[in-house]
């Protein structure tokens, strides 16, 4: 008698409904997405019912970031090595319960400290959620999903800010509430729809490399949020410096060193890549930056709702950056005004439209195929350090003026927004000069951090 043969992975492929499949990934990449923006329009509300200062309350949106962008690739190759399907379902959980917490959060401290689980949960899903993604889809349809997938990332970036004005009507804690029953669904029907992917057994990632790069992100945000307080050139502030300095170096020795680092120095040697990361880390700065003082201004300056807030930052979609908010500078006064913020983010959404589709794609087709995972992970990664970094920023310079001062203070602040995004420009019109072919870097030891096939 005939032994069954094994079934080839074309055979196990064509069993799989990748349609429904796709739908359950992209509810995990949708919470993860949401979340990083849904929280924004909510600071306010929050600060009056936990209380603290904007120098405290920033660690609820920068905890999120820095913990996400740290752990990012990490999670994405510990996924890879231990079952895709399992890394993902296991990274929906931890978010959810973790939103559950955070729903519950009686404190400053500890709202943080759920939103560094939340952070911890999402680096696990997202890398998780594309492999499995190029895993079911069939070569032709790949690309089509993987825009798909994409996409409904950047939508629910875009909804955040007037899904959280909608919510915090009813209670902040809401913006948190919303993601257990998705998150519950997902779940549900992963378990059932997402077939059963192996790991591929590749080396350990480097768990200390992603703790360098943590510490020394965390590190320079609390110095830059800080130096109003402590003082520029006191001990603490300048030891901060010192110390993200340190740290960032020891994360760049590592990952020269380590056989599975968190960032493959190699990736670096393509031109056209690293000036795409450089423009990438410029723009999400800037765009922090600019997401957290027009919220900020609008409903502590102006009295706004979180509602109305909201609705003016969907306009985001339609506009150039730099000019919207150099028009902030120059047209927003102490009284209420929809048209000046609504024209101002009209422009800056073109240039969110234009600056992070364009980035991501320029970055990704200067990578062989063989490193396109990776690289990815590691644009995604870039971009959390940016928002991080912005968030600082801004709360730095709206730290030194209360009072009258506010709307001297606030256009310094959109000023120094506009300048970091024009200052991303600058590689971006280097990236003309950058040749049409780059060489492949040398094939890395470990597994793609985002995908295993």
């Amino acid at each position: 008698m005939t032994q069954p043969t094994a079934p080839t992975r074309a055979a196990r492929r064509a069993a799989v409904r990748p349609g429904p499949v796709l739908a359950v990934v992209c509810a995990g990449v949708v919470l993860a997405s949401l979340d990083m923006f849904i929280v924004n329009v909510a600071l306010p509300l929050v600060a009056a019912d936990l209380g603290g200062r904007l120098e405290s309350l920033s660690w609820v949106l920068n905890g999120y970031a820095i913990v996400y962008a740290a752990a990012l690739v990490p999670a994405g190759r510990l996924a890879d090595r231990s079952g895709r399907k399992r890394g993902f379902l296991i990274g929906v959980a931890v978010f959810t319960v973790a939103s559950a917490l955070c729903a519950v959060a009686t404190s400053t401290a500890a709202l943080v400290g759920f939103r560094v689980l939340q952070a911890l949960g999402a680096a696990l899903l997202t890398p998780a959620s594309l492999s499995i993604v190029l895993a079911t889809f069939p070569p032709e349809r790949r690309g089509g999903a993987v825009r798909t997938w994409t996409a409904m990332g950047g939508l629910a970036a875009a909804l955040g800010p007037v899904l959280g004005g909608l919510l915090t009507e009813l209670d902040w804690r809401w913006i948190f509430l919303v993601n257990v029953p998705v998150g519950i669904a997902a779940i549900v029907a992963g378990a059932r729809l997402i077939p059963d992917l192996p790991g591929e057994r590749g080396r350990m990632p480097d768990a200390l490399g992603a703790v360098l790069l943590a510490v020394a992100i965390g590190v320079l945000v609390l110095a830059l949020v800080q130096g109003n307080d402590w003082g520029w050139t006191s001990a603490r502030v300048l030891g901060l410096f010192a110390l993200a300095l340190a740290a960032g170096a020891a994360f760049f020795a590592r990952s020269a060193r380590h056989p599975s680092p968190v960032l493959e120095l190699g990736l670096l040697k393509v031109r056209t890549y690293a000036l795409a990361l450089l423009c990438t880390i410029l723009f999400s700065a800037s765009f922090a930056g600019m997401l957290l003082s027009i919220v900020l201004w609008s409903q502590e300056v102006w009295g706004w709702t979180a509602l109305q807030t909201g609705l003016a930052v969907i306009a985001l979609g339609n506009a150039f950056f730099a000019g919207g908010v150099l028009l902030w500078a120059v047209r927003v006064g102490v009284q209420p005004s929809y048209a000046d913020v609504v024209v101002g983010l009209l422009v800056t959404g073109v240039g969110v439209g234009l600056t992070l589709p364009t980035t991501m794609a320029t970055a990704s087709v200067s990578l062989p195929p063989h490193r396109f995972a990776t690289g990815a992970a590691v644009v995604n990664m870039v971009r959390q350090v940016g928002f991080a970094v912005g968030v600082a920023m801004i709360v730095a310079i709206l730290g030194a003026g209360t009072g009258a001062s506010a709307l001297s203070t606030f256009r310094t602040g959109w000023v120094a927004v506009a300048a970091v995004a024009l200052l991303g420009a600058v590689p971006a019109l280097m990236l003309r000069r950058a040749p049409a072919a780059v060489p492949a870097p040398a094939p890395a030891p470990a597994a793609s951090g985002l995908a295993g096939q």
